[in-house]
């Protein structure tokens, strides 16, 4: 039987039986934005120049999106690119991180995303560890969706099973292995993802400022 445990701060952990992880699993903030920021960040996100079929990894299967990698130093001219992230990174960004892999995804009938641990930024510099913290919001879910559930999991135990909801901001420790279900019904499934990194001044000088990862277009 799988049980729900709620710890302090909203932090969560999924157990069946009790695992022996003393981890604090995730934490979710429920209608975490108005309905109208979450419809003008769906329109936004999918007019795009920079939206087409996805540049990560095999992991991401059949998915849509594009990445923008920044450091903290660099925020006012992310908000600038993209105006319509800014009140989802106010709210998101940690402030002892100062680095970030920030990507909308895509996800509809048939797509998945494999299990893996989080390392984006791994191509600027190839040292580099898990990100501190990843947050992901729920940007569009269709009431009716079946599969799609955000699974983490630690050391080959799996810690929980998140089934995703509209307008729900989650977060979750970068160093878990996590992975997507595969979509199994008609719609689509869209969340913003921002890997949050607490990098060395070495590892960060090997981050760009600002750039933008798309199929659509060059990097800039």
């Amino acid at each position: 039987m799988v049980q729900h445990f709620s710890w302090p701060g909203g932090l969560t952990i999924e157990e069946n039986p009790p695992h022996p992880f003393p981890l604090t699993c995730y934490r979710q903030i429920p209608q975490a934005f108005s309905h109208s920021y979450l419809t003008k960040l769906e329109r936004h996100i999918r007019r795009s120049p920079y939206f087409t079929d996805n540049n990560l990894n095999r992991d991401f299967v059949a998915t849509k999106g594009f990445s923008v990698v920044f450091r903290n130093t660099h925020l006012a001219a992310v908000t600038q690119a993209f105006p319509y992230f800014q009140t989802y990174l106010q709210q998101a960004l940690l402030p002892e991180c100062n680095a970030f892999y920030l990507n909308p995804l895509l996800l509809a009938q048939g797509s998945r995303v494999d299990p893996h641990v989080d390392r984006s930024l791994r191509s600027y510099c190839k040292t580099i560890h898990p990100p501190f913290q990843v947050s992901v919001l729920y940007v569009q879910v269709p009431p009716d969706l079946v599969g799609g559930e955000l699974v983490l999991r630690a050391r080959g135990q799996r810690l929980a099973q998140i089934s995703p909801c509209r307008n729900t901001l989650l977060f979750f420790a970068g160093d878990l292995t996590h992975a997507v279900n595969p979509v199994l019904t008609p719609g689509y499934r869209l969340s913003l993802v921002c890997e949050q990194y607490i990098l060395e001044p070495g590892e960060l000088s090997q981050i760009p400022s600002f750039t933008i990862e798309s199929r659509a277009v060059q990097n800039i």
